[in-house]
């Protein structure tokens, strides 16, 4: 795979390798460490951003990708940070391409589901004539011009499986359809899963094709064709329900890439760890304990059990005065860490040292 190189970091080939090696919880020299400073001097202008709503900037492409490239260039990357943006509608991106509407706020936008019932689904077909499909592809061409040589141009936030039937139908009613209607979600899963597949691959092939290294929203910057397993659905039913509906869907998208992160959204999604474990084709986890739950400390039994289980762990919002207790009670195999609130290149360096070690 022939990957665009990055003007100002010789080393990103390195960094591309660190990444690479997180997801067979391999070590070359060090973990993999994420660390990102705000320029003190910011050089780069962002755009102005005059629009008569948030509806109108989320679709100004011209002040998207200009607003990219500036977050980029008023950045510092440190250790295996890479440069990177993802051109982004929000999380119900892929259920809207059914025959959605979504609602745009300031940092994020919702679907209103619109499917009312499952004797309906019959007319969700996912259409590259949606004005959304459209947007997504006037983004990603104006995301890999601005950010030639500059940054990685990341697929967009998609969410199939349970989180995509979600949008149809809305939680409450998913809900209940577990009960009423288990064979039509069933039937559905399959459905989703499988234009999901289409999808992702669209936009991996406009990637590669352009010389860019497979990225999303988690940061994680790599060679392989990867993806973000998740089913935040999950926080809402048992296990039983979760064996039952969702873990083969599961499975067949850790199946289908060369690497997955499967991200895990609250504790009420820890009732599936055990399940998420056994998928043998799963290489790592992203645990997210949700506000007012403390810090990465608080979960080191849930890194360790899933270190256990043989898989990597992808650590988000490391406090440098963390760093120690996190050394002295994980293992550096399979670690991929974010370094948060570091305030200069000299503390970053320190930082990066102090992992150096830890092997």
């Amino acid at each position: 795979m022939e990957v665009m190189p990055i003007d100002g970091l010789d080393d990103f080939e390195m960094r591309l390798k660190r990444q690479d090696a997180f997801w067979d919880c391999a070590v070359l020299d060090r973990p993999c460490v994420h660390l990102t400073i705000p320029r003190t001097k910011a050089g780069y202008p962002a755009p102005a951003g005059n629009h008569g709503s948030f509806y109108d900037r989320w679709m100004d492409v011209e002040y998207q990708a200009e607003n990219a490239l500036a977050t980029v260039k008023n950045t510092i990357y440190m250790g295996d940070a890479l440069p990177r943006q993802c051109p982004n509608l929000g999380p119900d991106f892929f259920p809207a391409l059914y025959g959605g509407e979504m609602v745009f706020e300031d940092s994020t936008s919702f679907i209103n589901p619109f499917l009312p019932s499952w004797a309906e689904a019959d007319r969700l077909v996912w259409s590259r004539e949606h004005p959304y499909w459209k947007k997504m592809e006037e983004l990603y061409d104006a995301f890999l011009e601005a950010g030639k040589n500059t940054f990685y141009v990341g697929w967009p936030d998609l969410h199939p499986g349970a989180d995509c039937l979600v949008g149809l139908r809305g939680p409450q009613a998913m809900a209940i359809d577990l009960f009423d209607e288990p064979e039509a979600v069933k039937t559905m899963l399959k459905m989703v899963t499988k234009d999901f597949f289409e999808v992702y691959d669209h936009y991996y092939k406009k990637l590669t094709a352009s010389g860019q290294t497979c990225t999303g929203w988690p940061e994680i910057v790599s060679t392989r064709k990867w993806h973000v397993p998740s089913c935040d659905f999950s926080y809402m039913i048992g296990p039983e329900q979760f064996d039952e509906f969702f873990l083969d869907g599961l499975r067949q998208e850790c199946d289908f890439f060369e690497a997955s992160l499967h991200h895990l959204d609250g504790v009420g999604c820890l009732n599936h760890l055990d399940s998420l474990l056994e998928i043998e084709s799963l290489n790592a986890v992203q645990w997210v304990w949700g506000a007012g739950k403390g810090t990465a400390l608080n979960w080191i039994d849930v890194f360790k059990k899933i270190q256990a289980a043989g898989k990597g762990i992808q650590l988000l919002e490391v406090r440098p005065d963390q760093l120690d207790s996190i050394i002295e009670t994980l293992r550096p195999e399979g670690v991929w860490m974010k370094i948060t609130g570091v305030e200069s290149e000299a503390a970053g360096n320190a930082l990066l040292k102090k992992v150096s070690h830890w092997v």
